[in-house]
Order: C-alpha cells, then sequence, then structure tokens
C-alpha cells in the first residue's frame, strides 16, 4: 500500500475524531458518563484493562518555544482504564473532555488514514449496537461532525510529524492560505450559522465559524487556524508534531483522502525547501469565513498586498508548486494519485460545483437537502432541515444519510470495505503502531498498558516493564514482524529484546 520509500522518509500521519454524543434518556445528561459508557461496550477489546501510560504526554508545549501555565492530566489506574481502550489496530478509543474519541494509529500515507479513520465509525457504531441490544432499544446517537447546533463545536484534528529543521514561522507563513481555502474540497457542510457569524442559508465548512485567531495554542476556545501545540510523540529535536485543528470530519472518503494528501504535500515541499506560494491573506480568520460561505466557489478574498484570488485560485498555487517539484523528484503512487485528484477537482469546482456531487461531502449533503426541501417544499429554516444535516453524519450504518449513498453507490470511494475491515484488527505496517497494535493483540493479559511512544508489560511481582517506542518509524512489521512471530509469550520477546 505504501511505497514511499523510494524517495523521502515516510510521513507519519494520524487523524483524531471527536464524536457528538446525544442521549436519548432525559436523565442521562452528564456527557462524560454517556462517553465512558459507550467506549466500555465496544466489544472487540483484546486487553481491556490496560491503562494508557501519559509518561510522556505534555499538551501544554508550545511550538513558539515555551510551556504554558495548566494541569498536566494524570488519572489514578481505574479511571485511566474507564477513558482510554487501546485497540488491537494501535489506535486509540478514549474520553477526551465530553466526547468519545477515536485516533488513528500512525500511518505513512494519506490512503492508509482514510481506511483506519473509517474504521472508527465502525468501532464506535458496534459499541452503540452492544448498548442498544443490552438495553432493547437505541440509548445514544453519535455523530461524525464538528457542531451540535447550540454554538458548541468539537474537534476533528489531523498530525503530521514534521521535521524540526523547518522554523515554525515558516510553516504558519506557508499553511495559512493553504488551510484557509482547503474547505472547498475538504469541507463536510452545515446548515446555517453559529458562534456570532454573518447568517447563511447553507456553507462548506462545519468549523470555520468557530476560528477567532491566526495562532495560539488553544483548542476549545479564542481557536486557531495554527495550533501550536508542540507535542511530537517522538524524538524533539528531529520532529515537531503539526497538530490541524481547522480541518472538517469528513464521510466522504474523498474528502479525507484530499484533505490528508494534499497537505502531506506541501510539508513535503516546505522541508525539501521547493518553491512554495509566497501569497499572504489580508485577513486569515474573515478569510475562513467568506470561503466557507461562498457555494458557488467564485468569490474573491483580500490579500495583504491588496490584490485578491480566488479559493480556487489560491490552491491552484500550491498544486502547480507541487507539480514543479515532482516533475524532477521521485513520487509513490498515493502522491500521483493525490495530484491528479486535487488537479480534477480544482477543475471542476471551476466549472460547477454540483458536478462533485459524487465526490465531496459538502456537494452532497446540500444535494441530497434540496432535493428533500423541493419535495416538501420548505425552506432552509424548517427543523426537518436542520435534522438532515445531522442525520448525514449518523454513524449507524442503517441510519446515516451517507451510509444510504454509499449503498446506493452514489458516492465515490477510495478504500475497499474488506481494506477498512482488515483495518480494525491489523495496524498499519510501516510504523510502530505495528508493533503496539501486535503486542495488544498477542499478548493481551500481560500488556498493562501502552501510548504512542511505550508498551508496557506486567511481569509480575508488581513490577511493570517499558518499551520504549520514540522513533515512530520503528516498530514495524519489516523490523520486528519476525521477532513477534517467533515469541510465543510476553517473556520470550521481553527475553530477546534484552538480549
Amino acid at each position: 500500500m505504501n511505497d514511499s520509500h523510494t524517495h523521502s522518509p515516510s510521513r507519519v500521519i494520524g487523524t483524531e475524531t471527536e464524536f457528538g454524543i446525544a442521549s436519548r434518556d432525559p436523565n442521562a445528561t452528564d456527557p462524560v458518563a454517556n462517553s465512558i459508557h459507550l467506549i466500555g461496550h465496544y466489544p472487540n477489546l483484546p486487553a481491556p484493562h490496560a491503562v494508557w501510560d501519559y509518561e510522556n504526554e505534555n499538551p501544554l508545549l508550545d511550538a513558539r518555544g515555551f510551556e504554558v501555565d495548566g494541569e498536566r492530566e494524570r488519572p489514578g489506574p481505574d479511571y485511566n482504564r474507564q477513558l482510554n481502550k487501546v485497540l488491537a489496530n494501535g489506535g486509540r478509543l478514549y474520553v477526551d473532555g465530553a466526547h468519545p474519541e477515536y485516533s488513528t494509529p500512525e500511518c505513512t500515507n494519506a490512503r492508509e488514514v482514510v481506511a483506519f479513520e473509517r474504521v472508527g465509525e465502525r468501532i464506535v457504531a458496534q459499541a452503540l449496537e452492544q448498548i442498544t441490544k443490552e438495553r432493547g432499544r437505541d440509548q445514544f446517537v453519535l455523530y461524525k461532525n464538528n457542531s451540535d447546533g447550540k454554538g458548541n463545536s468539537y474537534g476533528y484534528h489531523e498530525n503530521y510529524l514534521v521535521s524540526r529543521s523547518v522554523p515554525f514561522e515558516r510553516i504558519t507563513q506557508v499553511l495559512t492560505p493553504f488551510l484557509v481555502t482547503r474547505s472547498i474540497y475538504a469541507g463536510s457542510g452545515k446548515v446555517g450559522a453559529e458562534n456570532q457569524t454573518s447568517p447563511v442559508d447553507y456553507q462548506i465548512s462545519q468549523r470555520a465559524d468557530f476560528f477567532e485567531t491566526l495562532v495560539d495554542l488553544n483548542t476549545m476556545v479564542r481557536r486557531p487556524i495554527i495550533n501550536t501545540r508542540d507535542e511530537p510523540h517522538s524524538d524533539s529535536a528531529k520532529y515537531r508534531r503539526l497538530h490541524v485543528i481547522v480541518g472538517d470530519a469528513n464521510m466522504a472518503e474523498l474528502s479525507t483522502y484530499l484533505k490528508v494528501g494534499t497537505l502531506s504535500i506541501v510539508l513535503e515541499l516546505l522541508e525539501a525547501g521547493a518553491d512554495l506560494p509566497t501569497l499572504a491573506l489580508a485577513d486569515p480568520v474573515n478569510a475562513i469565513k467568506q470561503v466557507s460561505r461562498d457555494v458557488r466557489v467564485q468569490e474573491s478574498v483580500k490579500l495583504a498586498d491588496g490584490t485578491s484570488s480566488t479559493a480556487i485560485a489560491v490552491q491552484r498555487a500550491y498544486l502547480k508548486a507541487a507539480q514543479g517539484y515532482y516533475a524532477c523528484h521521485e513520487l509513490n503512487q498515493v502522491t500521483k494519485d493525490v495530484l491528479v485528484r486535487w488537479e480534477d477537482v480544482l477543475d471542476r469546482l471551476e466549472r460547477d460545483p454540483r458536478s462533485l456531487v459524487r465526490e465531496l461531502d459538502w456537494v452532497a449533503k446540500r444535494y441530497l437537502i434540496e432535493s428533500y426541501m423541493d419535495r416538501k417544499s420548505c425552506g432552509w429554516d424548517d427543523p426537518r432541515v436542520r435534522l438532515m444535516d445531522f442525520q448525514y453524519h449518523d454513524v449507524r450504518p442503517e441510519k446515516g444519510l451517507y451510509y444510504t449513498l454509499e449503498r446506493s453507490h452514489m458516492i465515490e470511494r477510495i478504500v475497499l470495505d474488506p481494506e477498512i475491515a482488515r483495518a480494525e484488527m491489523n495496524p498499519p505496517v510501516g510504523t510502530r503502531a505495528f508493533f503496539r497494535g501486535q503486542c495488544v493483540r498477542k499478548y493481551p493479559n500481560v500488556v498493562y498498558g501502552a501510548s504512542w511512544t511505550s508498551v508496557l508489560f506486567d511481569i509480575g511481582q508488581n513490577k511493570i516493564k517499558r518499551i520504549p517506542l520514540m522513533d515512530p518509524l520503528r516498530g514495524t512489521e519489516a523490523l520486528t514482524g519476525e521477532l513477534l512471530s517467533q515469541a510465543e509469550s510476553a517473556a520470550a520477546l521481553l527475553a530477546k529484546l534484552s538480549s
């Protein structure tokens, strides 16, 4: 699936999805308790009592070179087990704030990300199904979206390991226009406006209304377009982790694929010191809302030099830079495919966004809603229309409108169902997720815990042995597959590792 070893080392990428959770029980008002209840019902946990190892976690480090004040979370072992589930695929199912959240394992290309993110939907849907069987009725509804329609937004985050040699100011400069305009293919569509922004019937992005500043560490208040959290979960002298909070949670595979694939390409150009657009927006915070409201994708945003440009033209400038770079550098199959699809989508957005009804979330959702409005002779302010906005993202396969499109072959796919099914119990082979996932699956009774940077084994007599996994590109199948297949027990594995 990944042959990116033909040029630079693989890019390590992962995504985190917070799911909106609503309870049908008027007495079950505590979203934290509801979320804990939900993740505890996922049936396929090899090591349900494993803890999450917080040893190397510090979300207070800022990429601008300082640590902000605040409390580092360290729950006790019992509460830790309730909040965290370590998955066989190397990912994590957990409760973050007031939401159930799924993190993919570390992947090495956009196609892998799509498969491992999609399986997250299936994992939480299975947990829901278990609760329904237990209670005899639907107790919760879960949405893979970004706002509750009442002014609250919850996150979808992308994480990319980037070389520490690239100055953060340069990352901010290059990525701001790119991220502000990326929603034209990565937005998941939204009815109405929130967060005291200007009213609109329908917009491209669910998150755009909630961004209030350009650069900051926060993810909950004063949300920034460029987040400065500097928690690489790896060698911090070598890598920084770019924590991107500006994107929507997508249902459509092509939207996810392009969202992750195009940014990976821009980061590769950044690291290589390649020529990149020198664009700067006059007001990025205003521009992100303007782009989101432009469903014809034709309006111009103001640039810092007094000129203006369309979102499509901004994206084309980055595409052109990538095409120029790869004309004389090797590229792998996924990168090649992303470049072709990126250009195709921009061409078709320019001609007529509606031509992408089979590819992009915001176009598909708008088509579904407008078809309904025509049939029912109702307007955008009809409560049923608001409900459809949510139903598109419902993770229950039999209820979600997106899945209806998928079953009817009305939406394009990137990965096949067998790939998604495989991603539930099998980690990616090209990162340390392989070692973590295989340990959890193979030695569930003695895995005491895990994190992105460790696997902890309970070796008896109240002793815990930590195997560090600081390098994300070690612990791969190529490096540890044979070792794991030969070690019948965790004791044998630890003996081989220490010899």
